[in-house]
């Protein structure tokens, strides 16, 4: 390469770093003189490099947007970093729908990488695993993604076409808040104009969305993310399960996220009274009696599920006093999963 070319493709890194270069500082970076500095700025715009000129005291060159891609000049530290993201977001299912794109992407970096550092790359990925299953495909539309996170920073009321779980296909009008990433799928959450309430959608169910003329005042109340987690807890499912555990907020989310459950404060309540024993009946373990004064308050926790059946481990894994107040079908599987811990541990 001569070392003309290779001062372009410097000054072209330069300019991708981003902010405004002066000529100055261009000219001492690459060892030249102003005069060459703005004849390699003409050599770049030849290539339809975007490069503007800023004029004032503190005036130079500064890379602006253009109609295509321009080269882009990458560090080894850079370039790893890029593609260890592409490998994992394809992975973990955090892609658009043009899946090629990542691939085609990530093999371009990885061809123009130097050999030395290539081997290690290849190391990396060879040798990378993940804690997690592989991502579902259920990737968006990049041009329907694009649309919709516009719609979010204008406050722009859009129309999806919009396909349910049930496979009914309908036009929505939505005021978008944010486009929330969890658990390998994409969302987009926002206020219907229409009945006046907070949806969410998948985007990988919208088959087409375009912005609408006007725009909507901000959305009060939770975050995004929230939104769309809360959302997943109140759900409409087969078993609609209510429970009083005495603990903190934090030790029930250990083991009940809030995309499986609500947690809601009950100051001043507590436990039902049992009912009275036998006159023969055993006393009570007086060391359970701290329960009943000091401690932490009683938390009204709500789950939808369409099974029952991995709610007890998940509540003996919690250890905190708790309470099922419906459905009945709950309490009989904790009560057989408690028989089956009492006869296994008396096992020799």
């Amino acid at each position: 390469m001569s070392r003309p070319t290779g001062r372009v493709l410097t000054l072209l890194e330069l300019l991708q770093s981003g902010g405004t270069r002066t000529i100055a500082e261009l000219a001492e970076r690459l060892g030249v003189d102003g005069r060459t500095v703005r004849r390699y700025v003409d050599h770049l715009i030849d290539l339809d490099v975007p490069v503007e000129a800023v004029r004032g005291r503190y005036g130079g060159y500064r890379l602006g947007p253009g109609h295509r891609l321009p080269p882009l000049m990458l560090g080894e530290d850079e370039a790893v970093a890029v593609l260890l993201g592409l490998v994992a977001g394809r992975r973990t299912g955090l892609t658009t729908a043009t899946a090629t794109a990542g691939e085609t992407a990530a093999a371009k970096i990885r061809r123009v990488l130097p050999r030395p550092l290539a081997a290690r790359v290849d190391a990396v990925l060879e040798s990378l695993a993940f804690t997690e299953p592989a991502g579902e495909s259920a990737a968006p539309d990049a041009g329907i993604l694009l649309t919709l996170a516009d719609a979010v920073r204008h406050r722009r009321p859009v129309a999806i076409r919009y396909t349910d779980r049930e496979g009914r296909r309908g036009d929505r009008t939505l005021h978008p808040q944010g486009v929330v990433a969890h658990a390998g799928r994409w969302y987009v959450t926002g206020r219907d104009p229409g009945i006046g309430e907070d949806r969410t959608f998948r985007l990988d169910r919208v088959a087409d969305a375009r912005p609408l003329p006007g725009s909507f005042e901000a959305i009060e109340g939770p975050d995004p993310a929230r939104r769309v987690l809360s959302g997943f807890a109140t759900a409409p499912y087969r078993h609609e399960v209510t429970l009083r555990i005495r603990g903190t907020a934090e030790q029930i989310r250990t083991r009940l996220p809030a995309s499986v459950a609500s947690v809601t404060a009950l100051p001043g309540t507590g436990p039902p009274s049992p009912a009275p024993e036998p006159a023969d009946a055993r006393e009570p373990d007086r060391s359970d009696t701290s329960e009943a004064s000091d401690g932490p308050p009683w938390l009204r926790v709500e789950v939808r599920a369409e099974r029952l059946d991995w709610l007890p481990p998940v509540l003996a894994a919690l250890d905190l006093p708790f309470v099922v107040e419906r459905p009945d079908e709950l309490r009989e599987l904790v009560v057989a999963l408690a028989d089956r811990f009492a006869r296994r541990a008396r096992r020799s």
